[in-house]
C-alpha cells in the first residue's frame, strides 16, 4: 500500500507451495449413540457437529480463519444419523488432525455442548485403507455440565447408557490437482438462516410455503467450490487507530466492538427450526453442478425486485449475503464487516445485483440486448414466473466494500472463479468506481420494492420501534460511517463505553429482549406526549400501544 493509503487491504504475501503432493479426501459423519440429555422437558436433543481440521501446510498468517464444517441440526434425537460428507482438497501426505465437536441447538438460550471427539489420520496416500465407519468415544472433557446432570439422571433411573459414541469415515479420493499450500472445501451445500424479529425491526415481510406475508429477514450462505484462488487475499483496512483493535479485539473499544459485531453476525446468521439446507451431489471429475447457480438464482430470488446484495466470500469459498437497501438501515446491518464474523482476512467483498436477459444467447454487453431490471422484459417478472436456467441471467458484482477494499486488478481472477462454480450463470465484475456501475445500481433502485413474489416490503419504520433503531438514507456498503458513530460514543480518552450501550449494542439488546425495547419505546413516546402534549401526539402513542399489544 501507498504512503498515502491506510494500512490493510490486498495483501500480496505469497502462498507457500506444498511440499509434496496433496490429496482430495472425504470425512463422512455418519451417526451418534447415546448422546446426553440436553432438553430435561421432553429427555432430548437437537444435536448437530461443528468440525475442523488442522494440517501441516504452514499458510501465509496465524490469524487466517479455521477450515471448519458444520453439519444440519438432528431434531429431538440421542441417536442423531447425519450421514453428511465434507470433501477437503490439498490435503498434504502427512495427513491432518480432525477436531470434532457435538452440539445442542438452542437458538432461545447457547448451544450445550455434548461433546468431542480428536483424531489424527497420519500419513495418507492413494493406497491408504482409509477409516470405514469407525466409531470414537465422544469424550465429556469441555461438555456442558447441564446435559451430563440430565445423563446421570437418566442413568441412575435405568434409562440411559453413560458411553457416547460417534461414528465417521475417512477416505482419500485421488490426488488433487495443483500444489497449493493450503486445504479447502470442495462440495457444495447451501444455508437460508430467516429471522422474524429482525424483520419486523427492518420492517420487512416474506411470505412463507403456503403464501402468508410475515415479517422475516434472509441471510444467505452458499459453499463455492475451492480452491479461492491465493491471488485473492486482502486484511480489513486500518482507516481509523480504532479499527484494528476492533478486528484483534484488544483493549476495552476493540473487544467491545469485537463481541457486539460477531455477537450481531450470530444473530443474521442463526440456526433454527427454520434454517433452510441443502447440499449438491458431488463429482470430482465435472464442473459444479448446474443445480448450484439455481439455487444461488432463488435465494436472490431471480430479478424479482431490484434487488441490490451485500457480501462476503472467505477464504474457503463460503459466500455470505443478505438484501442491502434503506429497508435494512440498522447500524451495520448488511455490511461487511458483520458478514465475515469481524474476520481479519477474507478472499473478496462488495455488493452484487442480478438482470434477467431478454436474448440469453447473446452477450449481456451486445447493443441489441435488453434487461430487467430496467425494462420490461418478457418472459418472466414481473408478470410472469422467472426463467428457471441460469443462461437468462447475468450477474453483476463489484467490489464495493470500504472494509476491505479488494484490488480491482484482480477483477479477471474473481471472474473466473465465479464462472467456474456458478454454471451457465453470466458474470460481470465490475469496479466500484465505474460510472456504468453507478447507472446500473440506480436502474436498480428505481424499481427496488415494486416487483417480487418472493418478498415484500412493510411500511413500518424502523423509528416505530425506538428511535435508536432508526437510519434514514440508503446504506453505503462501506462500513466507515457507522463505525466512526460506533466509535464516537466511547470515551477518547480513557476507552470507555458511554452508557456502555451504542448503537450495535441497543440492536443486539432489541433482538434479544424485543417486550422490553417495545415497552421502553412505548413509555418514551407517551413521556413524549406528557412534555408535549396535542392531540396528534396522544393519538400516535396510542396507535403503537395497540400495535404492541
Amino acid at each position: 500500500m501507498g504512503d498515502d493509503k491506510p494500512a490493510g487491504g490486498y495483501d500480496s504475501t505469497p502462498l507457500p507451495r506444498a511440499n509434496g503432493p496433496t490429496y482430495n479426501v472425504k470425512v463422512t459423519f455418519h451417526s451418534a449413540t447415546n448422546l446426553p440429555v440436553a432438553d430435561f422437558n421432553d429427555g432430548s436433543a437437537d444435536p448437530y457437529i461443528l468440525a475442523q481440521i488442522k494440517t501441516s501446510h504452514k499458510g501465509r498468517s496465524q490469524h487466517e480463519p479455521n477450515l471448519r464444517f458444520r453439519t444440519n441440526t438432528i431434531r429431538k434425537s440421542l441417536e442423531p444419523s447425519w450421514e453428511q460428507s465434507w470433501i477437503l482438497g490439498g490435503i498434504p501426505s502427512d495427513g491432518f488432525d480432525l477436531s470434532v465437536r457435538i452440539y445442542d441447538e438452542d437458538p432461545s438460550d447457547h448451544d450445550d455442548r455434548l461433546g468431542k471427539v480428536e483424531l489424527s489420520t497420519g500419513s495418507i496416500n492413494e493406497q491408504w485403507k482409509g477409516i470405514q465407519k469407525q466409531e470414537y468415544k465422544v469424550k465429556k472433557s469441555g461438555s456442558d455440565l447441564r446435559a451430563y446432570t440430565a445423563r446421570w439422571t437418566c442413568h441412575l433411573l435405568g434409562r440411559k447408557q453413560l458411553r457416547a459414541r460417534l461414528t465417521i469415515s475417512i477416505q482419500v479420493l485421488g490426488k488433487t490437482n495443483n500444489d497449493l499450500g493450503k486445504a479447502y472445501t470442495i462440495n457444495n451445500f447451501w444455508w437460508i438462516h430467516y429471522s422474524p424479529m429482525i424483520g419486523r425491526i427492518a420492517g420487512v415481510k416474506g411470505k412463507d410455503d403456503k403464501g402468508v406475508e410475515k415479517y422475516n429477514f434472509q441471510a444467505n450462505e452458499i459453499q463455492l467450490t475451492g480452491p479461492v484462488p491465493p491471488e485473492l487475499y486482502h486484511r480489513y483496512v486500518e482507516f481509523k487507530t480504532f479499527v484494528g483493535g476492533m478486528f484483534e479485539a484488544t483493549g476495552l473499544r476493540g473487544k467491545i466492538l469485537h463481541k457486539a459485531l460477531h455477537h450481531q453476525h450470530e444473530r443474521i446468521y442463526n440456526f433454527d427450526r427454520q434454517t433452510k439446507f441443502g447440499e449438491f451431489e458431488f463429482n470430482q471429475d465435472s464442473k459444479p453442478s448446474k443445480d448450484l447457480a439455481l439455487k444461488f438464482l432463488e435465494m436472490v430470488h431471480y430479478d424479482q425486485g431490484g434487488r441490490i446484495f451485500t457480501y462476503v466470500i472467505t477464504l474457503d469459498g463460503l459466500m455470505r449475503f443478505t438484501e442491502t437497501g434503506k429497508e435494512f438501515g440498522i447500524d451495520l446491518l448488511s455490511k461487511h464487516t458483520m458478514h465475515s464474523d469481524v474476520n481479519r482476512y477474507i478472499a473478496w467483498s462488495g455488493e452484487f445485483l442480478v438482470r434477467r436477459l431478454a436474448h440469453p444467447d447473446e452477450s449481456p454487453e451486445d447493443p441489441d440486448q435488453h434487461t430487467h431490471p430496467e425494462e420490461d422484459v418478457p418472459g418472466g417478472p414481473p408478470n410472469d414466473e422467472p426463467p428457471k436456467d441460469a443462461a437468462h441471467y447475468e450477474l453483476i458484482i463489484d467490489n464495493d466494500s470500504g472494509t476491505y477494499r479488494p484490488n480491482k486488478d484482480l477483477i479477471p481472477v474473481l471472474t473466473k472463479f465465479l464462472e467456474n462454480n456458478f454454471n451457465g450463470l453470466k458474470i460481470r465484475v465490475m469496479a466500484c468506481d465505474d460510472e456504468k456501475l453507478d447507472k446500473i445500481k440506480e436502474g436498480q433502485k428505481k424499481v427496488k420494492g415494486k416487483e417480487g413474489d418472493k418478498m415484500v416490503y412493510g411500511q413500518q419504520s424502523t423509528s416505530d420501534l425506538g428511535d435508536h433503531l432508526h437510519r434514514s438514507g440508503s446504506i453505503s456498503s462501506s462500513d466507515e460511517e457507522d463505525l466512526n458513530d460506533r466509535a464516537n460514543d466511547m470515551n477518547e480518552e480513557d476507552g470507555v463505553a458511554q452508557g456502555v450501550t451504542g448503537n450495535l449494542e441497543k440492536f443486539a439488546n432489541t433482538v434479544e429482549n424485543p417486550k422490553n425495547t417495545i415497552n421502553q419505546s412505548i413509555i418514551k413516546a407517551k413521556h413524549k406526549v406528557k412534555e408535549k402534549g396535542g392531540k396528534a401526539e396522544r393519538e400516535k402513542a396510542e396507535e403503537r400501544d395497540d400495535q404492541a399489544s
